[in-house]
């Protein structure tokens, strides 16, 4: 089902990565506000850490995937679906970045703009994944995947979705909405 499988790859460390390290370079590169790049980073990586604790653990915790958008039964790792023990995990992820924050002594607000991003950024993932992300059925067995070609060996076509916006790009969506949530609270917070 899932389009990837195995080790990540160079492109998935990039999508799930960039973001922080363009926002710690911006708070390396312009000292004023630095504070809010610093947050801007840290959303980021939260974001992209929630959501792999909620893929890695809820899959391998199992439990009825349900989709995000209409609550139907989905097949374990598909993007959109959610588990209680992925939820869990999803905030759990949130957490840990937030109190690695806080352990560093940049300071309550930064943790609390840091976990809000990470939320944010993990629940945007989801429902861009259950909602607008490309589906695809394989020509060969009639099966949905996100696969191009299927693990039965034929190739597929877009059954459902926005072309193109596959799971890559649902995750830099979500580093980009975890980041720039984590910006906005940390200037809300005045921080």
């Amino acid at each position: 089902m899932v389009a990837k499988s195995g080790p990540r790859d160079a492109r998935q460390v990039l999508v799930n990565g960039g973001v922080f390290a363009a926002a710690a370079l911006a708070a390396l590169l312009v000292p004023h506000p630095s504070f809010l790049w610093r947050a801007a980073a840290a959303g980021a990586l939260a974001a992209s850490a929630a959501d792999t604790w909620a893929t890695e653990i809820g899959t391998w915790l199992g439990g009825t995937p349900r989709s995000a958008w209409n609550w139907r039964r989905v097949a374990p790792g598909t993007s959109g679906g959610m588990t209680t023990a992925g939820t869990v995990a999803m905030v759990g992820g949130a957490i840990v970045l937030a109190l690695a924050v806080y352990a560093l002594k940049w300071g309550r607000g930064h943790a609390i703009a840091t976990m809000l991003g990470g939320l944010s950024g993990a629940v945007a993932d989801t429902v861009i994944g259950a909602t607008l992300q490309e589906r695809r059925r394989c020509l060969g067995c009639g099966e949905h995947t996100e696969r191009i070609v299927h693990s039965c060996g034929s190739r597929t076509r877009v059954s459902r979705g926005v072309p193109g916006l596959g799971n890559d790009t649902v995750n830099f969506i979500a580093t980009v909405i975890g980041s720039g949530i984590a910006f906005w609270a940390a200037e809300l917070l005045g921080l």
